[in-house]
């Protein structure tokens, strides 16, 4: 699928809130340094200002198919749309005041490097390949062939505290846009 082309969302299963992430909002993030695709180590922690996290389970590529029985895991399918849906709305959001975006999952640094290049994001990808973050924060999560992978969401923070945690987040490619109408309201749509 190009990132030009609006997923057919009815056809994947879609995920509902089973309270696995209530207890993130108002958490500070843990201290703890990701490798970036940019080959920066970031430390969530330690960043100030307003930004955004979305966290995602594994991006796809070309030549290499999914997991079988991926669409029927609620939520596992849209991460190239939602990281194409930041990409997309980047300025508007730094026009918002956000001053950093990272994408989050698993997968290795070399993996993320090609989505980085593939999808021409203009921010990196970090990599917590050795579930770290996700330990520390108790972020909800799944195992699919042998992978375990965290469930999307995605935060505003500021200054190291997670000040608003979208979670489940569907369909994945209005994330962007549901920030940005929480960052001009103060209400999620």
């Amino acid at each position: 699928m190009s990132s030009l082309e609006k997923p057919d969302w009815s056809k994947v299963a879609k995920p509902h809130d089973d309270g696995a992430a209530n207890h993130l909002q108002g958490s500070r993030l843990p201290s703890i340094s990701l490798p970036a695709t940019d080959g920066a180590e970031i430390d969530l922690g330690a960043l100030e200002g307003l930004g955004v996290i979305y966290i995602y389970p594994m991006t796809g590529r070309p030549d290499t198919p999914l997991p079988d029985g991926w669409d029927l895991i609620p939520g596992a399918r849209g991460c190239t749309p939602q990281s194409c849906s930041f990409r997309d709305h980047k300025q508007e959001l730094k026009d918002l005041g956000v001053e950093f975006i990272f994408g989050l999952s698993t997968q290795p640094t070399a993996y993320q490097k090609e989505a980085v290049e593939r999808l021409h994001l203009p921010f990196s990808l970090l990599s917590d390949e050795n579930l770290a973050f996700q330990k520390a924060l108790n972020l909800p999560r799944f195992t699919v062939d042998g992978m375990t992978l965290i469930k999307r969401m995605s935060f505003i923070v500021r200054d190291g505290l997670i000040v608003k945690v979208f979670y489940p987040v569907f369909p994945p490619d209005q994330d962007a846009e549901n920030i940005i109408h929480f960052l001009k309201t103060g209400q999620a749509s």
